[in-house]
């Protein structure tokens, strides 16, 4: 008779298997969030928008930077990165929530950015300014590419935050108490000395430790 032997799964297998997804989720996390951060704050100080205001001698040029447009894609890009950061400090459902904020931030970036993507309110504010004209425009109106860099950092934030709420779980958090397994780590027990036997004293001295078993005042 013929027997067929199953394989079966060795148990180190099933357990390094969300060990791995929460390291590769961890670093993807971590350069996603950060790199959008970076990407998103970089993008707002570049010009946005550009046009030309009719004053007494001829059209001037005008330029609006990211900043001048709108300040949310860098405040939620300062406030995703501390999210980021503070990931790694709470546990269970602070952390939820904390990367729940994260993928917010990510969100309102994009958003923040596509509408500034089409704004001419900046420029129409610096072409007064320029003209002393308080209802002056301004003309040939142009935008350049980014507030949709700025968007492409969002969206990485927003990945960033959509892994912690995913594979959060799996991180480490800051504490030394705790394993990488999150198991927390078992403290060591006292060995009983018995001082009528001289061979536990010598034994409890090679320990570090006080055979009289008194503790220290």
């Amino acid at each position: 008779m013929d027997y067929v032997t199953a394989a079966v799964p060795h148990p180190r297998t099933k357990a390094a298997r969300p060990a791995g997804s929460g390291r590769r989720s961890l670093a993807l996390a971590l350069l996603s969030g950060a790199l959008g951060a970076a990407v998103a704050l970089l993008a707002t100080r570049q010009r946005w928008a550009e046009g030309t205001a009719t004053v007494a001698g001829g059209d001037f040029p005008v330029t609006a930077s990211g900043s001048d447009v709108t300040g949310v894609p860098a405040a939620l890009a300062i406030v995703g990165l501390a999210a980021l950061v503070a990931v790694f400090a709470v546990r269970r459902a602070g952390r939820f929530l904390v990367a729940g904020l994260l993928a917010l931030c990510g969100a309102g970036t994009i958003a923040a950015a596509l509408a500034g993507a089409s704004d001419r309110a900046a420029l129409d504010e610096k072409a007064a300014e320029v003209s002393g004209d308080t209802a002056a425009t301004v003309g040939a109106l142009g935008h350049t590419a980014w507030p949709y860099i700025a968007a492409a950092g969002g969206l990485l934030i927003l990945l960033a935050g959509l892994l912690a709420l995913r594979y959060g779980r799996l991180w480490p958090a800051m504490s030394g108490r705790y394993e990488r397994a999150g198991t927390v780590r078992p403290r060591r027990t006292r060995t009983t000395t018995d001082p009528d036997r001289p061979e536990d004293l010598w034994k409890a001295l090679d320990r570090g430790e006080d055979p009289t078993g008194t503790e220290p005042g």
